[in-house]
């Protein structure tokens, strides 16, 4: 394989040591005892989330600052401080504790990047009471299904989305009493539903936040298997620790820092980056309703001021067949830090953006289980386009292999391919799958956490993703990673996005399908075809390239942006597709 260029930790001149300018150090010195220190724990009230976020900063030089800034669909832009944002949260804890909302109780939001949605998330937080959040692009069963999985209590929504998606499935909803309808819409004339705004506006805007054990449910996050119902990871108020310091070690995080995170909020990654660690430490976040749009994006970027951006490989990629030309028209140089995650980034997206933004972007690797970045490319390092970084201080990784019968071997040899496993004690692990007390048990051996990812490690203590362990190829021998394929097709100047499976032959017993999607202004060819396959072949050699090339509009991907090979090869072979309520929509 090619050994992709290493760019250097001060790109561009600019010095980038960042929060963290000794990486080992950091690992030597860190505890997260004194992780928990930076953050206030006040006299009766113990820890929790929203106070952390917002109440804490009130005494100090960022109670005036912007906490949200929001960036309407039609163009509208609104400023909350934190004062402001303190206020608006205490009166949405009084709201629920009017309807008898209280401690242990589910929220959920249903609803686009509207300030309602985060005032109902923190103040949610406040009262005691748990968050969860759904994609607004879901259809009626994916939110039925979470809904009585997780028990809902208190819905949040618009009146558009109540009629489309809540309403035919209200009657199967049992534990569903109170909904909260945003906007100025009129009411719908179902039983428990509330006016959003005009309970807002009539509550109180001091509150007590209650006594908070770290140990608290505070999250309720969904995430999807490769097949049946979706699970329901919980994480707790003491998460908040983990929130707070990988926002400053990983992501670089200032006080001050105008910050845009453009993961939806019905994501893991909207949540503990998109609401949580952004306010723990102080910044400004950008939040724009709007969905993609290449020139629009930059726009932001430079008339909002970016200084730190974390986004994810599907919009790299979409930036990329945008062209190079575009982001030429705009002032892209108050971003000091850019990040990405949800998928492996493969080398030539890093590249792209150290040669035609100016800046690299720095992948990071986490799960909705692990509730926060565990490894990560930092400010104060190299990076190793493709690689997924070193873990945090605080986070020890392994690569181990499962041996039958139960247990597990520790691979310590670099360039090892293996499972990659967590030593569990980090605050913001996964308490628990909600009801599924056997599948958490399995998703560990002894004090280490199985991510069922497959990865290796370089001489120089970089992780590299090769693949989810049930997306292993294995051809004639040979264990094949896909998204090392992939990478190797996006080196072509025509393809956009690729993504591989395997597929069963009676010699071989499976061997390697490619599915690519073009760049702007290429066309499906014969001719382009063998180009590829000959390109793949000169890359990566005839025992890994693929056998069989097929052009695709869109490669299948989730909504946070990870490609569903399953579904491909499921189409492939004529299966059935399993849970796709994650499947991002078509254009």
């Amino acid at each position: 394989m090619k050994l992709p260029t290493l760019i250097r930790k001060a790109p561009h001149g600019k010095e980038r040591d960042g929060n963290m300018p000794d990486y080992d150090e950091a690992r030597r010195s860190f505890t997260w005892e004194r992780a928990r220190a930076e953050l206030d724990v006040p006299d009766g009230t113990g820890l929790n989330i929203a106070y952390e976020a917002l109440d804490r900063h009130l005494h100090g030089p960022a109670a005036g600052r912007v906490a949200i800034r929001y960036l309407g669909r039609k163009g509208e832009k609104q400023d909350f401080t934190y004062r402001d944002l303190t206020a608006l949260t205490n009166r949405f804890a009084n709201v629920l504790s009017g309807l008898g909302v209280g401690k242990g109780d589910r929220v959920f939001s249903l609803c686009g990047r509207v300030p309602a949605l985060y005032i109902s998330a923190l103040g949610t937080l406040k009262r005691g009471a748990v968050y969860c959040p759904l994609f607004s692009s879901f259809g009626p069963e994916p939110i039925q299904t979470r809904m009585i999985i997780g028990a809902a209590r208190v819905l949040v929504t618009t009146a558009a989305l109540y009629r489309r998606k809540i309403a035919p499935i209200r009657k199967d909803l049992p534990c569903l009493e109170h909904v909260l309808i945003v906007g100025e819409e009129r009411l719908p004339a179902d039983s428990g539903c509330h006016s959003f705004d005009d309970l807002l506006a009539n509550a109180n805007d001091r509150f007590r936040i209650p006594d908070t054990d770290p140990e608290d449910m505070a999250l309720l996050h969904f995430t999807s298997g490769t097949t049946g119902k979706p699970k329901a990871a919980v994480h707790v108020h003491a998460a908040v620790i983990a929130h707070h310091i990988t926002g400053r070690l990983a992501l670089d995080f200032h006080p001050g820092d105008v910050f845009w995170c453009t993961a939806d909020p019905g994501w893991v990654t909207g949540t503990s980056y998109g609401i949580i660690a952004p306010l723990t430490n102080a910044t400004t976040m950008i939040v724009d309703e709007g969905g993609f749009d290449a020139e629009r994006w930059y726009r932001v970027l430079q008339d909002e001021n970016v200084t730190v951006w974390y986004t994810s490989p599907t919009v790299i990629r979409m930036l990329m067949r945008a062209g190079a030309d575009l982001p030429r028209s705009f002032d892209l140089s108050r971003i000091r830090f850019a990040a990405s995650v949800g998928e492996p980034l493969n080398p030539e997206a890093v590249t792209w953006g150290d040669k035609t933004l100016g800046f690299p972007f720095h992948d990071n690797w986490w799960q909705t289980e692990t509730g926060g970045i565990m490894i990560a490319n930092y400010a104060s390092l190299d990076i190793k386009p493709g690689s997924m970084g070193k873990p945090l201080p605080g986070i020890e990784a392994a690569i181990v292999r499962r041996r039958d019968g139960g247990g597990i071997e520790i691979l310590s040899s670099s360039g090892i391919e293996g499972e990659l496993a967590l030593k569990t004690g980090w605050p913001s692990m996964f308490r628990n799958y909600l009801g599924e007390e056997e599948r958490y048990r399995t998703c560990f051996a002894g004090d280490w956490y199985l991510s069922g990812d497959i990865v290796k490690r370089d001489d120089d203590g970089y992780f590299w993703f090769v693949s989810r362990a049930d997306d292993v190829i294995k051809s004639a021998g040979h264990l094949i990673g896909p998204f090392e394929v992939e990478s190797a097709l996006m080196e072509h100047p025509s393809v956009a996005e690729a993504a591989v499976i395997g597929l069963p032959d009676p010699i071989a017993k499976e061997v390697v399908k490619a599915y690519v999607s073009l760049r702007k202004g290429q066309q499906p060819s014969e001719a382009l075809r063998r180009e590829l396959m000959a390109h793949a072949r000169q890359r990566l050699g005839p025992t890994i390239a693929p056998r069989e090339i097929a052009f695709e509009r869109k490669i299948p991907k989730t909504r946070s942006g990870k490609i569903m090979r399953r579904l491909l090869k499921a189409r492939e072979l004529g299966l059935a597709e399993g849970d796709v309520s994650m499947l991002e929509e078509e254009d």
